[in-house]
């Protein structure tokens, strides 16, 4: 690892903050597919029963 010196607080700090959003935004895009997923689901159901 290179050496960072007085910023490797703030570099280290973005870093961190940046990957926390990547994670946060993956999980809600998979959290939010889910849903969707099972709503077409709920939606092709009462089709088929409604015919």
């Amino acid at each position: 690892m290179p050496d960072l010196g007085q910023y490797a607080a703030n570099v280290l700090g973005a870093y961190a903050a940046g990957l926390l959003l990547l994670i946060g935004l993956t999980v809600l895009s998979v959290l939010r597919a889910r849903k969707i997923k099972s709503q077409l689901r709920d939606l092709e159901t009462e089709r088929k029963k409604n015919g």
